[in-house]
């Protein structure tokens, strides 16, 4: 017999917000925990993401904080969900909003990378609940804006990813100033050594939940191998991204990992020279860059981003058809990570890697460590030509790199349209000085001379303030 959301002692108030949403059957996860939640019972729960985590803990925590029915404490919060990165505590906080609709619960988030007077303000008469990031959080207290004096429940969500983002001496403040008598709900996809120590120091005898083996990819993901040179993995991604190399799965969305921050820049950036657009979302964009590029992509507007590990856990966007790994994680467990961002909600996924001689060691580690089955994929026949400059992706047609290419300043109608400038540059054409016609502005007008007999003219004397537009050559 299945079990329905009805049957795990939920109120009435959040069943109605769940119908609300369309959620009638609970995930494996959310069966187990909801009940011991409501019990008042402290948690650990070993659960991959896209497995319905938020809901597991936020369903009876909302009814939990309705039954004991406190006040809002003054610069307090009554629940405090803490997430790695500022995507996923987006997330959960919309969650919390969703799922307490009906509630009249007070939800608020604050994350790195935004005005902290405006968090100060929105956090002096404090609020039902809470989700931080642990280094935005800790500035508040620091700064006596805020205090952790009024909590009754303490999440810690994604638990291995804040310690691999540093974290971990973040956490055990938070743990110092938390009241001892909180309810902990702690998760996390994997169950390193650091991880038992953090557990042991925060929750009291745990109920524990685990739905799936540890780091073990779903297995509704099909995963796929290139074996590829470090420098030809972009004419690689270019031949599949442009479906003129055949890949299992009809593309929909596509998250493409990289390494480093200066790694998704440059993929983008060689993307959008093929014609290709794409957004990168990493450390060093800002808050509003990372929250329009994740909107373009779940609007399907930009259906491409290139994302660092910093982004794994934090974009939970139904619709992701195929992560490629363009560089393999130095870390297995962040494989895990990164695939889990596919075959969401109950659908499939693909997941296709790009392995390097130099990055073996790394694919071998990840085979041990996740028992992950791959199927070798062969490069295609024209790769070579492709590679050398003279396949079909080098140079793709004008036209579509157009479509990505701003135009450039102060252009003529024939530059806009793609053509090359005529005659030389700032050199006159057919007897006329200054710049040629189609050839941008220089600062000064005139440009470079032109040749002998072409009217170009010294830029000195005869284009410095018209361009030379008079010169008779």
């Amino acid at each position: 017999m299945t079990i329905q959301f009805s049957d795990l002692g939920l109120s009435q108030p959040v069943m109605q917000a769940l119908d609300m949403q369309g959620y009638k059957v609970p995930t494996p996860i959310q069966a187990q925990a909801i009940p011991a939640v409501l019990e008042g019972r402290d948690l650990l729960g070993i659960a991959q993401t896209g497995t319905g985590k938020t809901a597991a803990f936020m369903l009876p925590s909302i009814d939990n904080l309705r039954k004991a029915d406190n006040q809002i404490p003054f610069k307090s919060c009554r629940m405090l969900v803490l997430a790695p990165t500022r995507e996923l505590a987006g997330q959960i906080a919309q969650s919390a909003k969703d799922y307490g609709a009906l509630a009249g619960l007070k939800v608020h988030s604050i994350v790195g990378g935004t005005s902290v007077n405006k968090d100060r303000n929105k956090l002096h008469r404090g609020c039902d609940i809470l989700v931080a990031t642990p280094g935005r959080l800790l500035d508040l207290i620091d700064q006596k804006a805020f205090n952790l004096s009024g909590l009754e429940i303490l999440v810690l969500d994604e638990a291995d990813q804040m310690l691999d983002l540093g974290f971990i001496h973040a956490l055990r403040r938070i743990r110092d100033l938390a009241p001892a008598d909180r309810q902990t709900l702690f998760f996390s996809a994997t169950m390193p050594k650091q991880i038992k120590e953090l557990v042991s120091g925060y929750c009291h005898d745990p109920v524990q939940v685990s739905v799936t083996p540890e780091s073990t990819p779903a297995e509704r993901i099909e995963q796929f191998l290139f074996m590829v040179q470090q420098d030809e993995k972009q004419a690689l991604l270019e031949l599949i991204l442009s479906e003129r190399h055949p890949v299992p799965g009809e593309f929909e969305r596509v998250l493409i990992f990289t390494r480093t921050k200066h790694g998704a820049d440059r993929v983008v950036k060689k993307l959008g020279q093929v014609g290709i657009p794409a957004n990168a979302i990493h450390g060093n964009k800002s808050q509003p860059q990372r929250q329009r590029a994740l909107d373009e992509f779940k609007r399907a507007k930009t259906p491409i981003l290139v994302a660092t590990d910093v982004a794994a856990r934090g974009i939970d966007i139904p619709g992701v058809s195929h992560v490629i790994n363009y560089e393999l994680p130095n870390v297995p467990e962040q494989y895990v990570h990164r695939i889990g961002r596919t075959a969401r909600a109950g659908a499939d996924g693909v997941a296709i890697a790009f392995c390097a001689e130099d990055e073996r060691a790394y694919l071998k580690d990840i085979n041990k460590q996740t028992d992950a089955s791959f199927e070798r994929l062969p490069l295609p026949e024209n790769f070579r030509a492709v590679v050398e400059g003279v396949g079909p992706t080098k140079p793709a047609p004008k036209q579509q790199r157009q479509r990505v290419k701003p135009k450039p300043r102060g252009a003529s109608a024939d530059m806009r349209s793609g053509d090359k400038p005529k005659g030389n540059r700032g050199g006159g054409h057919g007897g006329q000085g200054g710049r040629g016609r189609g050839g941008p502005k220089r600062r000064h007008g005139g440009g470079k001379p032109g040749g002998q007999g072409q009217g170009g003219g010294n830029r000195r004397q005869r284009g410095q303030r018209r361009g030379g537009a008079q010169s008779q050559g």
